[in-house]
């Protein structure tokens, strides 16, 4: 489809909003959604209804039931993406971090998956420019993730909940690593599904291991909870992912990733505006190493497919299922 096409670049212009917003506004979902809803429990009711909802309509549209490798594969992928990114991120919103803070540490997907896919999965050594937005990256997460003395000494980071959205950022760029060359259906949009689906599960175990059913009270569940766990889960997991699908396949790869570097600016602004939540200097500066370094990333590689999204590439990272995002 050329973008040269009116009702083409409509469609495009529509596409990328609704990723943009949409994945941007995921992380205040999350706080919202775990006023009143234990986090594992929430994160994996969402992803099971959306998985679920996801396999239903491809099946009905001819798609193959997924193999025994199909559904492995989606199993690590979900633990990795779902319960330790997404799951990763509801949890340290859960101890009070701020929705733009988490946008940001998850914003650093990309730098963690050029780094790991040299380590582990045999990638180009980083050099030149590139080496240059990495280092830029890490300096920017260990700007926002350090001591509470570090420029001008305002207020502490949860260091608690700082460490989680790292290992959260890590998992999530690890399990888009692995969703490149794992075995899953043909079809992109019924492997997201079952990938939710069995990230679902695993959330669910994770929550029941924790105590997670003695603390849900559904009669306790407030409206703007529940708003926001329907939200997360249509426009989230479902509206948001298949623009993206459609955008992977009709714009180059590097227009397509941009929702790296706009949908944080888009959390940190939400969450000042409708949640009240400080952007002190230090997050300023930490934003603006840090989504400069993922411009410079996700351009360098504007020739290659760009890692699935932090909700859901569930991934630039984000692959299928940001997000935290």
């Amino acid at each position: 489809m050329s973008e040269r096409n009116p009702a083409a670049t409509w469609l495009v212009v529509v596409a990328m909003g609704s990723v943009f917003f949409i994945w941007g506004s995921t992380y205040l979902g999350i706080r919202y959604a775990i006023e009143s809803m234990p986090p594992f429990l929430m994160a994996g009711g969402r992803f099971l209804i959306a998985g679920l909802a996801l396999i239903a309509w491809q099946r009905a549209l001819g798609a193959p039931w997924p193999t025994r490798i199909h559904w492995r594969s989606a199993t690590i992928i979900g633990a990795l993406m779902l319960l330790g990114g997404n799951g990763g991120v509801t949890w340290a919103e859960s101890m009070d971090v701020p929705s733009s803070l988490a946008a940001l540490m998850i914003a650093s997907v990309s730098i963690w998956v050029v780094i790991l896919n040299w380590l582990f999965f045999r990638g180009t050594r980083p050099s030149g420019r590139l080496a240059i937005g990495l280092g830029a990256g890490l300096f920017g997460v260990a700007l926002l993730a350090g001591p509470a003395d570090l420029l001008t000494g305002q207020e502490p980071v949860n260091p608690v909940g700082t460490t989680i959205l790292l290992f959260a950022a890590l998992s999530w760029a690890f399990g888009s690593l692995y969703s490149r060359q794992a075995e899953l259906p043909a079809n992109p949009l019924l492997g997201t599904g079952i990938e939710m689906l069995m990230g679902g599960v695993v959330l669910f175990v994770v929550g029941s291991a924790a105590g997670e059913w003695g603390q849900l009270d559904l009669g306790a569940v407030t409206a703007r909870s529940w708003l926001a766990f329907a939200y997360l889960t249509v426009f989230g997991s479902l509206v948001a992912f298949t623009a993206y699908i459609w955008l992977l396949r009709n714009v180059p790869p590097a227009r397509a990733a941009s929702y790296a570097y706009v949908s944080p600016v888009v959390a940190m602004f939400l969450g000042w505006a409708l949640a009240n939540e400080t952007i002190t200097t230090r997050m300023l500066v930490a934003a603006a190493i840090i989504i400069s370094s993922v411009v410079v990333i996700t351009t360098y590689r504007d020739v290659q497919k760009p890692a699935r999204s932090p909700e859901l590439d569930l991934s630039p990272a984000a692959s299928p299922a940001q997000s935290g995002k």
